[in-house]
């Protein structure tokens, strides 16, 4: 094996690096175009504009990786990225808010709000050390939690063919569904390898050629695609609307403290350190500047991927070199509306059995960091009381009915907002627990 892989900063031979750079893109690819896929279905946008935002998340996802692989200004006090190998991708932490938005406005609030909060961002990250207080594991680890259980309905929803779809909740959905759900859980636990690593993707690709068989795809949006195009900045254009940059801020608020477990268990798991201070602060105040840019191209919010810091701490390949040709593998793909036009072609039942385990994944990874330090009457008051008042308001939301709109769009939508507040309040509020 090629040692010049395990350095940072090595030039690792081409041969061995591309095969490991395929390999971070096959693990991602789907949890990147898929946010853009649900959004496209909840804003009701044209096949030519859903290929056209599935582009940008492609391209966004690729510079964003780039710059916080090799930082601009990277040793001066405002370094904007943090030179660890990491893969940037649209996140679903934002998926429900923005379906709220989407179907509420249109995909310009998006983006408006997504400037909004790559300042939010950015300002955590010049602000790191004072911010991160508030936040520790059990907060943290609500609002992951919070985040998978409102997932979850989208995932049903396209596992039964798509909301307003006519053959929504029929028995064939339903049976690719569950058998996408089938290949991706028996790869995951018996499988090795790239095999474990691809298994999503792998199921994605089963469900694919059954549902090619049942005659659930079309190839029109294919057909009329072009075969190179780069996507024009402002293409959506950009609006601004206070409750969903309110909505949205808090999530860039909380996803910049939760980059920071991502960057920790890549620098620890890879290179037995913990980032330091000037790491975690170019990342943030990237990540937020990144995303300001990338709403300008037309891209979805993103975030570090977990399933990448994986498998940089499972090889220990840390080469910068390796990660960035991720990127321009990404970049190349995202400028092929061929390929972009492709993913929109894949049936919602394939994409509900393939992500409802992702969905579980996520919200199992909130109850991990819940559960680090044995749980208190304070703590389970914490999470229990959080998650009650933000799945309970947005799963009522009509008791909002004599509140302005803003209130609902802000509190009444997504469950992640309200429970992000009142487990930050509560923890401030309630008094610690005393040390044995």
């Amino acid at each position: 094996m090629d040692s010049e892989l395990f350095k940072l900063d090595g030039r690792p031979a081409l041969g061995k690096a591309i095969p490991l750079a395929l390999q971070h893109v096959v693990a991602m690819i789907v949890g990147c175009v898929t946010p853009a896929i649900i959004v496209s279905g909840s804003a009701g946008l044209s096949d030519a504009d859903s290929v056209t935002l599935l582009q940008a998340a492609l391209i966004v996802a690729a510079l964003s990786t780039l710059l916080q692989l090799f930082p601009i200004f990277k040793g001066k006090a405002l370094a904007i990225g943090s030179g660890l190998p990491v893969i940037m991708g649209i996140s679903f932490a934002y998926v429900p808010s923005m379906q709220a938005i989407a179907e509420g406005f249109d995909v310009a609030t998006i983006l408006g709000a997504q400037i909004f909060g790559g300042v939010i961002a950015a300002l955590v990250g010049l602000n790191i050390k004072a911010i991160r207080k508030f936040f520790p594991p059990l907060i943290t680890g609500t609002v992951v939690f919070a985040i998978g259980l409102s997932l979850y309905p989208t995932a049903i929803n396209y596992m039964a063919g798509g909301v307003g779809k006519p053959n929504y909740g029929s028995w064939q959905n339903w049976a690719i569904s569950l058998i996408t759900l089938a290949v991706v859980i028996t790869l995951n636990h018996f499988g090795k390898g790239i095999v474990k690593l691809a298994s999503i993707l792998i199921g994605i690709i089963v469900g694919y050629i059954i549902s090619l068989f049942a005659g659930m795809v079309d190839f029109t949006p294919v057909a009329n695609a072009a075969f190179f195009q780069i996507p024009m900045p402002l293409h959506f254009g950009i609006k601004f609307e206070i409750s969903s940059c309110a909505a949205i801020g808090v999530l860039f608020a909380i996803n910049s403290i939760q980059a920071i477990g991502d960057f920790s268990a890549t620098t620890t798991g890879s290179m037995d350190r913990m980032p330091t201070d000037q790491e975690l602060k170019g990342g943030i105040f990237g990540y937020g500047i990144s995303n300001i840019i990338g709403a300008l191209l037309g891209g979805l919010p993103t975030a570090t991927f977990s399933q990448n810091v994986g498998i940089v701490v499972t090889t220990k390949v840390v080469n910068r070199v390796v990660l960035g040709l991720s990127a321009v593998i990404l970049l190349v793909a995202g400028i092929l509306p061929k390929f972009s036009s492709l993913l929109t072609t894949i049936p919602s039942c394939v994409l509900g059995g393939a992500t409802v385990s992702v969905f579980a994944t996520i919200a199992m990874t909130g109850i991990k960091l819940i559960t680090q330090k044995p749980l208190t009457f304070r703590s389970t008051t914490i999470v229990g009381l959080s998650i009650a008042m933000g799945m309970g308001v947005t799963q009522a939301s009509a008791s909002l009915a004599q509140f302005p709109e803003w209130v609902t769009m802000i509190f009444g939508k997504s469950p992640v907002v309200l429970a992000t507040i009142c487990a930050v309040l509560l923890n401030l509020i309630l008094p610690k627990d005393k040390e044995n």
